[in-house]
């Protein structure tokens, strides 16, 4: 059974904000749900166990990643990637077009982009090489690790996703930035239009090949930058797109944006797409980005944020944010966040973990992880509850008044 959505619950609001379910062979994923991200079949620094008892439905592993190592012959073989990674539940796997921005012009951040350049549809990033080259027919990459060079064509990375064999996986799409120009946004949309044409033909087929592996779900991605009609576009074109009696079984949105006009460009794309589909909103975990995603009709989450900042010591709490490695938590005996129900906290104090950071102890890296992972998943948990229940707004402006006054500033111990 492939990958849908069951849109119900009551809306707390004239919003687009609603909950549903998202049923795959591994299980269902209750939305709105956030997603881990396990690039390399991995949530760096924690094991498969540790990740169920955050909370966390499912997780999301990267197709480009996982075909340069170990190669997508061996998850195939070894009968996908849960079973790879011992995890029991849904997986995604993206298509590996995000390194068509990432590894073609060195840009990382999809949110809050620097666009006080002149637009330039060859601009690179500082002190970065460019490594990924695209044509009409697909991206050819230079390896990030021994500079072999790789070809993804649309077909080529659906024979990769159903050879990692992840629940639910997406089309290829080129990403571009926001220095690229209006008529490149065009050009790319529409070369990015053909090639879900070509990914809805690759899957049926591979799925027709491979009998022997539960159906996978496509979603397809929009893309658009901030153009409300490339966004629209774009949503049409995928939400009735029909190939070989093949259509898009959920949508991910993607592309550069600024963070001001997350809001606005969600609400353009969801008010467009087919309601009984889910949604899937690329690359985000900041807590007052869920609220304005999810409010205008976003169900799923995924970003690499919670785990990377907690590698560089910054933890989430539910009064903000601070920076374990501070001298001041040297002689903190209190754990990071009093009421947080997590292992860390329930297990180890701010002093433990700012002397493992300093003394720069591998342990640092699975307790901050396991902390930041839990408080983005339950958030989203409980913004899940309060639609349920009616009560978003409240909720919204009780959570982000607290987490924005709060501890990245003071660094206070909630009480």
């Amino acid at each position: 059974m492939g990958a849908r959505v069951e849109a119900g619950g009551p809306h707390s609001s004239p919003g687009l904000a609603r909950t549903g379910t998202i049923t795959t062979p591994h299980g269902q994923i209750q939305t709105p749900a956030f997603i881990p991200v396990g690039t390399k079949a991995t949530v760096k620094s924690v094991r498969p166990e540790e990740i169920a008892e955050v909370g966390a439905q499912a997780v999301l592993a990267n197709a480009y990643h996982l075909n340069l190592q170990p190669g997508t012959d061996v998850l195939d073989a070894a009968g996908g990637l849960g079973k790879f990674m011992n995890w029991p539940g849904p997986t995604f796997t993206d298509s590996g077009g995000f390194q068509v921005m990432s590894l073609g012009a060195g840009f990382k951040k999809v949110i809050q982009m620097d666009t006080s350049r002149v637009a330039d549809d060859d601009a690179i990033a500082p002190e970065k090489e460019r490594r990924a080259f695209v044509d009409d027919d697909g991206v050819t990459f230079k390896s990030h690790i021994d500079g072999t060079v790789h070809r993804f064509t649309p077909e080529i990375s659906m024979k990769l996703q159903h050879e990692i064999g992840a629940d639910i996986i997406f089309a290829f799409d080129e990403l571009t930035t926001l220095f690229n120009t209006y008529d490149y946004q065009v050009e790319s949309l529409e070369r990015t239009r053909l090639w879900a044409e070509r990914c809805l033909v690759a899957h049926r087929e591979l799925t027709e090949q491979r009998t022997h592996r539960p159906y996978q779900a496509l979603f397809g991605v929009l893309q658009g930058a901030q153009y409300e009609d490339l966004r629209r576009k774009a949503a049409r074109d995928l939400g009735s797109m029909e190939v070989q009696g093949q259509s898009f079984d959920g949508f991910g949105i993607g592309g550069a944006l600024e963070k001001e006009n997350l809001g606005t460009i969600v609400g353009w794309v969801c008010e467009e797409l087919p309601e009984n589909k889910p949604r899937h909103l690329l690359g985000i975990s900041e807590p007052e980005d869920f609220f304005t995603a999810i409010e205008n009709g976003a169900d799923t989450f995924d970003c690499v944020q919670p785990s990377r900042v907690a590698r560089n010591g910054r933890v989430y709490t539910a009064d903000g944010y601070f920076n374990i490695p501070q001298a001041r938590f040297k002689r903190d005996f209190s754990p990071i966040e009093a009421d947080c129900t997590c292992y860390t906290c329930q297990n180890y104090t701010r002093a433990y973990l700012h002397h493992l950071f300093k003394a720069k102890e591998m342990l640092v890296n699975t307790l901050m992880t396991i902390h930041n992972e839990h408080y983005t998943v339950q958030l989203v948990d409980s913004i899940r509850t309060s639609i349920t229940e009616g009560r978003f707004y409240e909720f919204r402006d009780e959570t982000l008044g607290r987490y924005q006054g709060g501890a990245h500033t003071t660094g206070r111990n909630p009480s």
